[in-house]
């Protein structure tokens, strides 16, 4: 689909990069010629990432960072220049999120949400912008968000709110920071089910199945569709495209707001064994 060397030589950061839609893009872009720096909160998930971009041939280096640290962020992008050189491009996919009722949420699970969604992504688009800035460099930022940025949606509020933020984001400093050469795009997408969306937002039997009664097209998307979709938007080829966003849900959004308003159907006793789900650590990568 795309030239071998589309990316060659850029460098390329991406938060939450270890795992599920992150760690599709940072092979993505890796097998087009990228260099990539992957960062987030569990080592050893980075270890093993890392490991494999390079048995693939991809150079790649990795560091543990709270996004939500504004002082790791900064250490952590003056390692990556000594590792990869400058960065190119940010993508800010680090994320948290699961469904409750909203009157059932303490300040703490919303602080949560908030802090890594919306201020992490803020902190790292900050002090990347700024060294940008500074060095004269330019560069490009792409931030996941969600259809329900703009819709809203029941029973992941914090998550509706922090996604509808960093949407601002974009569409502010697509218009202030284009003069010193940044663009700033972004992708909402849809159902795309990985180990750790199945824990937190599909827990309970069936209620994938009821998902995919939303999709027009009848299917949820995979990883590489993504991967695909957040090339293009890096790449020179969109170099017009700025502080928009690209929809990639099959259609889902247009059939009523909100992915999750649908759960109004669950019990009490259904809402509190997803509760108990969602405690549980994950086993997975």
């Amino acid at each position: 689909m795309f030239r071998n060397d589309l990316l060659k030589d850029k460098a390329i950061l991406i938060t939450g990069g270890g795992t599920g839609i992150g760690n599709s893009i940072a092979k993505k872009y890796g097998s087009l010629g990228a260099k990539i720096a992957i960062l987030g909160r569990r080592e050893e998930v980075l270890k093993e990432a890392v490991d494999d971009f390079r048995n693939n041939g991809i150079t790649a280096s990795y560091r543990s960072c709270d996004v939500r640290n504004p002082e790791q962020i900064s250490q952590a992008l003056d390692f990556f220049q000594e590792e990869i050189g400058p960065i190119d491009v940010l993508v800010n996919n680090a994320a948290g999120n699961f469904v409750s009722p909203t009157e059932k949420l303490s300040p703490h699970a919303v602080d949560s949400i908030l802090n890594i969604v919306l201020h992490g992504t803020i902190y790292m688009t900050l002090e990347m912008g700024k060294r940008w800035i500074r060095s004269k460099r330019g560069g490009v930022v792409l931030d996941i968000v969600t259809p329900y940025a703009w819709t809203g949606s029941a029973y992941v509020v914090p998550s509706a709110a922090a996604k509808a933020g960093v949407l601002a984001v974009v569409r502010s400093l697509a218009v202030e920071w284009a003069k010193y050469g940044i663009r700033h795009v972004a992708i909402a997408p849809g159902a795309f089910p990985t180990p750790a969306t199945r824990k937190n937002l599909f827990p309970l039997e069936g209620m994938e199945k009821a998902l995919l009664e939303r999709i027009p097209l009848g299917r949820t998307g995979n990883l590489e569709e993504i991967a695909n979709l957040a090339t293009y938007l890096i790449s020179e080829e969109a170099s017009f495209i700025n502080g928009e966003v690209v929809t990639i849900d099959g259609g889902e959004w247009l059939r009523g707001a909100g992915e999750f308003s649908g759960l109004s159907v669950l019990s009490a006793e259904q809402w509190d064994m997803i509760k108990e789900i969602s405690k549980r650590k994950t086993t997975t990568k």
